[in-house]
């Protein structure tokens, strides 16, 4: 069964609505790789809860940390990387294999280390030049 979440019924000026956005700033956002809503066979742009999480995410990033475009694409790799890692671990401590377990936990901290340097940075890179993206 599909999540409910998943499915895409939003069209964009309810999701902008929702968000309290801009409908050109999700079709930025969708520009720069930070988002990809489904379309419609008329090209219109659905967007699921979901999307609507990970927009409310870019959001904060942008307008509560500062941070830029680039800066918030970073932190969403990252995200995905550590997410990953996170059900590798699940599936290792499930099945009892410890090397693995041991090497996903190494992985993880390393992620996790680079991911405080580079939200630093790109804190930094937001502030300089006024938390434009």
């Amino acid at each position: 069964m599909n999540d409910p979440g998943c499915e895409p019924v939003f069209i964009i000026s309810v999701a902008a609505r929702l968000l309290e956005m801009h409908p050109q700033t999700l079709r930025k956002y969708e520009r720069e790789g930070l988002i990809a809503p489904s379309r419609t066979t008329g090209n219109l742009r659905l967007y699921s809860d979901e999307d609507l999480g990970r927009l409310r995410q870019v959001k904060f990033l942008v307008n509560e940390r500062g941070l830029n475009l680039a800066g918030v694409q970073l932190i969403l790799e990252l995200t995905r990387h550590m997410q990953a890692l996170q059900a590798q671990l699940a599936d290792a401590a499930a099945t009892e294999e410890n090397p693995t377990a041991e090497q996903a936990s190494e992985d993880l901290a390393a992620l996790l280390h680079a991911l405080g340097s580079s939200t630093r940075r790109a804190g930094e890179q937001g502030r300089s030049n006024g938390g434009r993206s």
